[in-house]
């Protein structure tokens, strides 16, 4: 038993009366019997000790080994699965207190996940896109602190879950490091930044995007000129590493669907179900292109890089005040139709992470310049990986552009339970005949609308397409109804 204690393997307390043990020592009665004379020789009551059963552990304080599993809580919106696409930390790493840990994305919007405790990473339980589930462990940490895993310990006692969900902003008092959004952090690692150095403006001490433009001494405009030059690098660079593994795959592959393909899997396969019908037609947006390269110099000054898809957007919007039930929804039964009165119109989107449909709120009472600078924050977000769930949801009408990659008529597929969707195709000089019968050069762009037949009938889509047709043929009337 002597033995025992000096090797370090059973220790005793004798003063609290506590004892501690690091592994199973004893394992029978004679060692028990041993333990229990060798505890009286120190004036130990062995009361605590008399009824020992081989086959029972002690009751013990905290245990020694303090490695504990870390693990994905509920996040929201239902989510029950995401994919890990970037990994904060590696095995060794020391971590406090809502250091990011990793990034995820759900088949609705992406999360930075952070550290509860002060400790060391001696797990990662997933690879670089593979799928964690709620209340799956993420990472094993070595916690420093045994305040904290007393603190965890009462708390698993009330919830099965860890909390571990990115913090408000008003939390500044619990963080370690200064606060600032996934976006600025990456903007701040490229540029090997410490962000402690940067003065913060926002509400709260967070470091906003304009913060660290400031202490880089660049402007919003050169920012975005450096962003798409980085952007362009980096796919270049990965275009050139993929290939030759491309090349030299030599066998069929099966991979698990994830992210936001995984959405649409379940979003087209229910749209596929209603009864579609499309109506197309061809647009003369000349004027609408003289409109908008004499604002555009000007919106961009106010910071926004104006496309024409934000006057097809006001337009669909003037539109639907005069057909209501094509800003509708159905029950999934098709027994009830709900009309929206907020225009929330998404807009299909091609991102590195797959198809996506955000939506701009409330188009109904926002300007064409309001509009444009909504859908910038969409695409940018969307190529970052960083839209949110309330971006992702609450859509009442959509359009897609497809003629920023290419073609002229499409059929749209309605996002259930919307009702009706239109597409654009790509913008086109044709010659054509003035209204005196003169041939001249025209901008002709074709949109093909597609409709829930159920509830809507061809006419009103047809009168829908021809009012929108109206106010995108002459802009000066789209600008009168702002």
């Amino acid at each position: 038993m002597a033995t025992l204690l000096r090797n370090g393997r059973l220790k005793a307390n004798v003063t609290t009366r506590y004892i501690y043990l690091k592994s199973s020592t004893i394992k029978n009665e004679n060692q028990c019997r041993c333990f229990n004379q060798y505890l009286f020789k120190r004036n130990v009551k062995s009361s605590r000790l008399s009824a020992f059963n081989p086959s029972r552990s002690f009751q013990t304080s905290l245990p020694l080994d303090k490695i504990i599993p870390f693990y994905l809580s509920d996040i929201g919106e239902g989510i029950r699965e995401v994919s890990v696409k970037e990994w904060f930390v590696k095995v060794g790493d020391k971590v406090e207190q809502f250091d990011n840990i990793c990034e995820v994305q759900s088949d609705k919007a992406s999360a930075t996940i952070t550290s509860r405790y002060d400790g060391k990473i001696t797990k990662l339980y997933h690879k670089i896109d593979g799928v964690a589930f709620v209340g799956e462990p993420l990472v094993d940490i070595d916690v420093e602190d045994e305040e904290s895993l007393q603190t965890d310990t009462k708390e698993k006692k009330n919830d099965n879950q860890n909390s571990n969900t990115v913090e408000e902003e008003n939390d500044v008092s619990k963080r370690s490091k200064v606060l600032a959004t996934p976006a600025v952090r990456r903007i701040a690692m490229q540029n090997k930044i410490d962000l402690s150095t940067v003065n913060s403006t926002g509400r709260g001490g967070r470091v906003l995007k304009e913060d660290v433009l400031k202490f880089l001494n660049i402007s919003s405009e050169d920012s975005n000129d450096v962003n798409k030059m980085k952007k362009a690098e980096k796919r270049n660079t990965l275009y050139v590493a993929q290939t030759p593994h491309l090349k030299s795959i030599g066998q069929d592959k099966t991979l698990p669907i994830t992210g936001y393909t995984k959405i649409m899997v379940k979003t087209m396969s229910t749209s596929l179900k209603i009864p579609h019908f499309v109506y197309s037609d061809e647009i003369d947006v000349t004027p609408l292109v003289i409109i908008r390269s004499e604002t555009k110099k000007a919106a961009a000054e106010a910071g926004v890089n104006l496309t024409f898809m934000p006057f097809f957007i006001k337009a669909a919007s003037l539109a639907l005040n005069n057909f209501p039930i094509l800003n509708s929804s159905v029950d999934e039964n098709c027994e009830n139709i709900t009309y929206k009165a907020a225009h929330n119109i998404g807009v299909a989107m091609d991102t590195p992470g797959g198809l996506v449909v955000p939506n701009i709120k409330n188009v109904q009472q926002k300007s064409i310049l309001e509009i444009g600078n909504d859908l910038n924050r969409l695409q940018r977000d969307g190529q970052e990986g960083a839209l949110k769930p309330n971006d992702l949801t609450g859509g009442t009408f959509s359009l897609s552009n497809i003629g920023v990659i290419g073609g002229t008529y499409t059929k749209p597929v309605i996002l259930s339970p919307q009702v009706s969707i239109g597409a654009l195709g790509k913008i086109q000089i044709l010659p054509r005949f003035d209204k005196d019968g003169n041939v001249v050069k025209a901008h002709i762009v074709c949109v093909s609308w597609s409709a829930d037949h159920r509830v809507v009938d061809g006419v009103t889509m047809a009168k829908f397409s021809n009012k929108w047709k109206f106010y995108i043929e002459n802009p000066s009337h789209l600008m009168l109804e702002l």
